[in-house]
């Protein structure tokens, strides 16, 4: 297929999704894409800052829109793909979605928690939150919506769906223009976050979103966060870097603290349990809250998403969204207690994009 026919097939998609286009990579294979303006935090968390969310910024530099892949990836010749009614790509583990991802060329990337997190507050914020497969096959608060099975186990029961046969309250903004799938079906892997011996780093902004930015264990790309002033600092490399962000365990919870008093390794809580130790400033509560790693507000039935960590290994990068065999996964569910290396049939991906300036 040329690419002029592409462009007569993004027309035609845009006629019916006018947010939603056909972006091929340098091989000339298209993807549906979702396109997420730019907008401040302040257009997302009430009383935030007016300061472009970072998930806009790449190398310092802010862009128009990203482009989020319309459903969960497949992989074809070594490439991510976005497109509706397959079984979403699984048993990958955090290296291979991001080669997946890269390889289609420049502004190709692994969605990245900047991405999530834009994504997810501003579905908070327009007061929409999107169900998903969290229960065999359909959400688990709801009796009657399904989607078309893509894998069983062997009883018999639905595990993974096919890329967008779910109803519209899968979707993010619970039309056919929006994203589907964000909550349960598979695990997604996310770009430029890791807990290192609990200690929480990321890439400055969206800059995970740049190909040429290594996302690897030894990266000097990754920084640490400054608990006072929610700036980025260079981190030690063993979780304790003087007064950055670390996660501790208190009473069976996660904490966000300067100092770990309890690195027993696994915890688990809802994301309206993750608390702040006094040690965390204003400044730094915002990062994590812009960042989606800190709820905005505990009461909100979002905030029941179930979230796991390890804060006792050397790395650990995080997946989003839960999977099909839980009923607390949600939106705002995340994981970061496996290592780089895992791979699991509950565990897929989505790439993103950006116009490269």
């Amino acid at each position: 297929m040329s690419k002029p026919n592409f462009d007569l097939s993004n027309l035609a998609l845009q006629m019916v999704l006018p947010n939603n286009e056909l972006i091929y990579d340098d091989k000339g294979m298209p993807s549906v894409m979702v396109k997420i303006p730019k907008f401040k935090i302040s257009d997302v968390i009430t009383g935030g800052s007016s300061s472009t969310h970072p998930a806009f910024i790449v190398n310092g530099k802010e862009i128009d829109a990203i482009y989020i892949s319309k459903y969960l990836n497949v992989v074809d010749d070594g490439r991510a793909y976005s497109l509706p009614g397959q079984d979403p790509a699984n048993t990958l583990n955090f290296d291979q979605a991001v080669q997946y991802c890269t390889a289609k060329g420049e502004g190709w990337h692994l969605m990245t928690n900047a991405e999530w997190a834009a994504v997810e507050l501003w579905c908070l914020k327009n007061g929409f939150i999107p169900k998903g497969n969290n229960s065999y096959g359909k959400d688990g608060s709801e009796s009657n919506y399904k989607a078309i099975p893509s894998m069983k186990d062997g009883n018999g029961a639905t595990c993974r769906t096919a890329t967008g046969t779910g109803p519209l309250s899968w979707y993010h903004d619970g039309t056919v223009c929006g994203i589907a799938d964000l909550k349960g079906d598979v695990w997604e892997w996310s770009g430029g976050l890791r807990f290192v011996f609990g200690e929480v780093q990321v890439l400055a902004d969206n800059s995970a979103a740049d190909l040429d930015n290594p996302q690897n264990a030894s990266s000097a790309m990754w920084k640490a966060i400054d608990a006072t002033s929610g700036s980025l600092i260079d981190p030690k490399g063993d979780g304790r870097t003087a007064n950055s962000v670390k996660v501790d365990i208190v009473s069976g919870k996660m904490q966000y603290t300067t100092t770990i008093a309890n690195a027993t390794g696994n915890v688990n809580c809802k994301f309206a349990e993750i608390t702040c130790a006094a040690s965390i400033g204003a400044a730094a509560k915002a990062v994590l809250q812009a960042l989606g790693l800190l709820c905005t507000d505990t009461s909100a039935d979002y905030a029941t998403s179930q979230c796991y960590l390890n804060n006792a290994e050397a790395e650990r990068p995080v997946y989003r969204g839960g999977a099909w065999d839980y009923s607390a996964y949600g939106l705002f569910s995340f994981d970061g207690s496996n290592p780089r290396s895992f791979v699991g049939w509950s565990v897929g991906f989505r790439s993103a994009y950006y116009k490269k300036i």
